[in-house]
């Protein structure tokens, strides 16, 4: 500064260049310095991005279910205290696969989004929200354990909530929910048995629970858990992995109830009926593993067994004795349902014209096309078709005119009530009238005693079943029973007709009922 001012003489080169090169140094340090806090800042932001996504479900913004598992965990085990509880509350969207299905996947997303945004409207201050997967959803809710009306109050909001529409692109989608609420006053939260996490997932569990059994109660609605769920629970699980192994080891057996000619007495048919001999539960019936099986979805499986060893079983029958065959609704949904029938037919050279398949009148209300398409092409082979529990269903009258059926069977519940001498033989009596005047036969189904034998009687020419004839027997007892009397096919055999005969199609494949090879479905 003194060389500048003409006072001193110049500066010292190397003095200065040392002070030069140290400015340099500090600049080039301080810049290196923000840089290095830069990157160090841009790291921790994408660190926490990446933890935030990891936890966060990306499509509803919801925790996902590793995040929420730990968050609970922790919450159960710095919370308990006796003023406080927490309630998990899951939740499963109805029907969703529907949506789904029939509206695309950008709708069956926007309904999830919606559903989160609903729920967390809802929930007061304290509570977290998760998407567990799919469409179901879980929260946890702290409450006062003296007030779980808090919780019912909540869940009913929830139901209400989810019976607003949502609309897509002018499209309604209507979607119900079914919710399961468990308690953390079950849990012993913090012992050696029983961690934050592992309480955690039981509690999560037992929600579940209960919401599986609100929707077997026919969703759209809530319960708390209770211990006899669980016990139900893995009974069921129990059953479904024996249903399977039944299958695969052929437990499933045909049993035949009598049908017979009210006016005659003769056996001229049998009904199968499907029983499970299991070797860990003994016999179990129908009404017990039928409704697991369709929901399985292993009935048509189950049930094509049971068909093709009732083939086999009826061939030693006398050519007049007829087979009847109850079909499961879930069977009806399957288009090709009536070529594996007609297939089977084939396969066990059994005449068309001595089967007949029952169907519920649930089965018309769910596709009549494809019903009457079946119906149709099973009857064009030879098969009859009967509408199996009349009386109990919803068919009207001009669907039984547009319907090929070639006999009804009325619901045993009318016919157990004849010997009551009420309004039930009125009911009978105008079923059997509008029989008469479309021209179908009639079956009465739950004859028990003489007394409903003799009422029915006056009604004229009809078959029937029940107890009253026996109860359903094995294949070796029908067989024993037709030898008897000699209504077996070897003690006839001059009255033996040629099965090829009444085949759907002939070995050059020429339909000889129909004069044409028509394709079924």
């Amino acid at each position: 500064m003194r060389a500048l001012q003409g006072t001193s003489a110049g500066p010292d080169v190397a003095l200065t260049n040392a002070l030069l090169l140290n400015v340099a140094l500090i600049l080039l340090g301080w810049q290196r310095y923000k840089a290095l806090n830069s990157e160090l800042e841009v790291t921790r932001m994408s660190e926490e991005e990446a933890r935030r996504l990891s936890e966060i479900d990306d499509l509803t913004g919801c925790l996902n279910r590793r995040s929420f598992a730990e968050a609970l965990g922790e919450l159960l085990l710095s919370g308990k205290s006796e003023d406080r509880a927490f309630a998990a509350i899951a939740i499963d969207l109805d029907n969703f696969k529907q949506v789904n299905d029939l509206n695309g996947h950008a709708a069956g997303d926007l309904v999830l989004r919606t559903a989160a945004k609903r729920i967390r409207s809802l929930l007061p201050d304290g509570s977290s929200l998760a998407r567990l997967g799919g469409d179901e959803f879980v929260c946890v809710v702290p409450y006062h354990p003296s007030s779980p009306e808090r919780i019912d109050h909540l869940a009913t909001r929830m139901v209400e909530q989810f019976a607003m529409p949502v609309i897509n692109d002018g499209v309604v989608l209507e979607v119900t929910i079914s919710i399961g609420v468990a308690s953390s006053n079950l849990l012993e939260v913090g012992t050696e048995d029983e961690s934050g996490e592992d309480a955690a997932q039981n509690l999560m569990h037992k929600a579940d629970i209960a919401m599986y059994h609100a929707k077997k109660q026919g969703k759209n609605r809530f319960y708390w858990f209770e211990p006899n769920m669980e016990s139900e629970l893995r009974f069921r699980n129990e059953l479904e992995a024996g249903i399977r192994r039944g299958i695969q080891n052929g437990e499933f057996v045909p049993y035949y109830e009598q049908q017979v000619d009210l006016e005659t007495g003769d056996v001229v048919g049998f009904e199968m009926l499907a029983r499970w001999e299991s070797p860990e539960l003994g016999m179990v019936g129908p009404d017990i593993f039928i409704p697991i099986a369709e929901e399985m979805g292993v009935i048509a499986e189950l049930s094509e067994g049971l068909i093709e060893r009732a083939f086999e079983d009826a061939r030693e029958w006398h050519p007049d004795i007829t087979l009847s065959v109850n079909i499961s609704p879930v069977q009806m949904r399957d288009p090709w349902f009536a070529q594996k029938l007609l297939k089977l037919l084939v396969k066990h050279r059994f005449p068309a014209n001595r089967l007949d398949i029952e169907i519920t009148e649930t089965c018309l209300h769910e596709n009549i096309g494809m019903v009457r398409s079946m119906i149709t092409s099973l009857r064009n082979q030879g098969v009859k078709v009967s509408l199996d529990d009349f009386g109990t269903g919803y068919s009207s009258l001009s669907q039984l005119r547009s319907l090929p059926f070639d006999q009804l069977k009325i619901d045993r519940s009318f016919i157990s009530e004849l010997k009551n001498e009420d309004q039930s033989d009125k009911l009978v009596d105008a079923i059997v009238s509008m029989g008469d005047g479309l021209k179908m036969p009639i079956t009465a189904e739950g004859i028990e005693d003489e007394k409903v034998l003799n009422a029915l009687k006056r009604w004229g020419k009809m078959r029937g079943q029940g107890y009253f004839y026996g109860k359903p027997e094995p294949a070796s007892a029908v067989t024993k029973r037709l030898a008897a009397a000699g209504r077996l096919a070897s003690s006839n055999p001059e009255g033996v007709v040629d099965i090829t005969e009444a085949m759907p199609g002939d070995r050059d494949g020429e339909d000889k009922k129909t004069g044409s090879g028509k394709a079924a479905g």
